[in-house]
């Protein structure tokens, strides 16, 4: 894996790989059988622009080639901070396609957050956008390069119908180099030979005191995730997922997300925030069937209806992301909005809890559901990390094919975050019932992640 990174042992590869859970596919190249699968249907939407599989395949094909192009290596990390628009999508899939390590960052992150990302990971790249709600990303980003000896190339996109203020190609005086991301285009080159047991981008973790731990996830174990996430909601070609939580995090990209959707072939609608009128109207225009709200937003949401005038008939599943969701929001979700509502909780980490659709109603109303997987491994420990008794708190200890053994260059911190035995200390109280399902009850106090 790469420098930095905690393998899986072998012993848990041989088991996961006989399950069936790890495919040996990694993500870019699962997006050209996608393509070849569900070309003409629509992949992604964002307000007046559609993309089919077919063309975002092209366009991915296309900066693939324009990164090489302009330098950027295999291996090479690279600090991506976009909002919610097909230029994220398409960036994350052609970095991996040259074999490049996206470092997924929330676009509210500023100079102090991002330079600690380049200096930690030595990004050579960053891509973000030239300004974003008054925000100068493309002055931050020459800040950094100024600081240090990593970043040297600056990928800014910018908002439709602007000029690039910095006038295009341009290299400043640290010899940091400056590109419009739409000119990063070139024709497509034969496709290189990855592995889907190295990792495809890293994640970012709130860690202990508000730390930051970065999360190596593989093209193996995100895969089985996003796969295994779409198969729980049963989504099909004929459902649209509205990604209205930032890509960046592993609930909009992959719990189905973005990428469990893609991989079933269905449609998925990018919105930029989650202003209520907005996110209504989004719905009905586009038939939305599921979506990934948190339960505050929910609320709003639903306040807002009555005078949205949206139709949201189309909506079949809300999955309300918290630990934990209150029982009355769960409950209007199905009554105003006349679909089912689901629990889910996900760490960028990797374990994801969460309800079925099957499940009776006291299920999805006062548990966060059960594990995703069968070999999600669960324990609830006390203080002295012994094994508490089902209804009895504890803090919530995983591991399994989708969560990591150690957060990226972090020994010390992966010395506090993971037994001796590989289960990661999540931070999460939670209790067990006894049909298995968890109840997460809030944090441990001054937890190490």
């Amino acid at each position: 894996m790469l420098d930095g990174c905690t393998p899986w042992p072998e012993e848990f590869v041989d088991r996961y790989w006989m399950a069936g859970h790890w495919r040996g596919n990694t993500l870019d190249n699962l997006l050209r059988g996608w393509a070849l699968q569900y070309g003409p249907r629509t992949a992604l939407v964002h307000g007046d622009t559609r993309l089919t599989y077919a063309l975002l395949n092209r366009r991915v094909d296309r900066m693939a080639a324009g990164f090489r192009l302009r330098g950027l290596q295999p291996g090479a990390r690279v600090v991506v901070q976009l909002p919610n628009v097909p230029e994220f999508v398409i960036a994350v899939f052609a970095l991996m396609r040259i074999g490049a390590v996206p470092v997924l960052c929330p676009v509210s992150h500023r100079a102090p957050e991002v330079s600690r990302l380049v200096r930690v990971t030595e990004a050579a790249g960053y891509v973000g956008p030239s300004t974003y709600q008054g925000f100068d990303h493309t002055a931050m980003a020459a800040d950094i390069a100024a600081q240090g000896p990593f970043l040297r190339k600056v990928f800014t996109l910018e908002a439709p119908g602007a000029a690039n203020p910095y006038g295009g190609l341009t290299t400043d005086l640290s010899g940091c180099h400056y590109f419009p991301l739409r000119s990063i285009d070139a024709p497509p080159e034969p496709a290189l030979a990855g592995r889907a047991d190295q990792v495809a981008f890293l994640l970012l973790a709130e860690g202990a005191g508000g730390t930051p731990g970065l999360v190596p996830r593989t093209h193996d174990d995100f895969a089985y995730q996003a796969r295994a996430a779409a198969e729980a909601v049963a989504l099909t070609e004929h459902d649209v997922y509205l990604a209205a939580l930032p890509a960046h995090g592993t609930l909009a990209l992959g719990c189905p997300g973005i990428v469990g959707t893609l991989s079933a072939g269905g449609t998925v609608v990018l919105a930029e925030n989650l202003e209520p009128a907005e996110c209504l109207a989004v719905i009905g225009r586009e038939r939305v069937t599921l979506t990934t709200v948190g339960p505050d937003e929910a609320r709003l949401w639903l306040d807002a209806l009555p005078t949205a005038g949206a139709d949201v008939s189309g909506l079949r599943l809300v999955q309300l992301a918290g630990t934990p969701s209150p029982p009355g929001t769960a409950a209007r979700v199905a009554a105003a909005l006349g679909c089912r509502p689901q629990q889910v909780f996900g760490l960028p980490e990797g374990l994801v809890v969460l309800t079925r659709p099957t499940d009776p109603d006291e299920t999805v109303l006062t548990t966060q559901g059960r594990p995703l997987s069968p070999d999600d491994e669960i324990r609830v420990v006390d203080a002295d990390g012994r094994d508490v008794p089902d209804g009895e708190p504890g803090e919530l200890l995983a591991r399994g094919p989708y969560t990591v053994r150690g957060y990226y260059r972090a020994s010390e911190h992966n010395a506090r975050s993971f037994t001796g035995d590989g289960h990661l200390r999540t931070g999460h109280l939670a209790r067990r019932t006894p049909d298995g399902n968890l109840v997460l009850t809030g944090r441990v106090e001054a937890a190490p992640r």
